[in-house]
């Protein structure tokens, strides 16, 4: 599936007016397959789109960062998520890659259950995308 999850959400980021963004990613590990699936799918076209992973809390080692992969100082970028509920876990991504130096221009998930996420993030001040919905599958 991870090919046509690469396609829809190109899609959807370029239909909204994102195809232009540096990176995309958000919270480990819902976030991963989704970022990693674009990064492909943008590559088959001949585009350059990184993926990056935002870690809960920066680590107590190493190199002690929230945000891993590529650098996203003053790049344009998504957020991603795979489901969403209450957009907290974009929310927290978003937060953590303004602080890194991102300029976080939309949150995108794949499956919005219906339960409060786009309000929470639009309240944030995000665009929020969606492929799909539960009622769009009529749960």
């Amino acid at each position: 599936a991870a090919p046509l999850i690469g396609q829809v959400m190109l899609k959807l980021l370029d239909e909204n007016g994102f195809g232009d963004v540096s990176a995309v990613g958000g919270l480990t590990m819902g976030a991963d397959p989704v970022a990693t699936a674009i990064l492909h799918q943008a590559a088959a076209q001949g585009r350059s789109i990184d993926a990056f992973v935002v870690r809960k809390q920066a680590k107590a080692h190493g190199m002690g960062r929230q945000v891993e992969g590529p650098s996203v100082v003053g790049k344009r970028v998504v957020v991603l998520e795979d489901t969403s509920t209450t957009g907290g876990s974009p929310l927290t991504a978003a937060e953590a890659l303004v602080a890194a130096g991102a300029t976080v221009v939309a949150i995108a998930t794949v499956v919005d259950r219906d339960t409060g996420a786009r309000q929470a993030i639009e309240a944030a001040g995000y665009p929020y995308l969606t492929a799909i919905t539960l009622g769009d599958l009529g749960l």
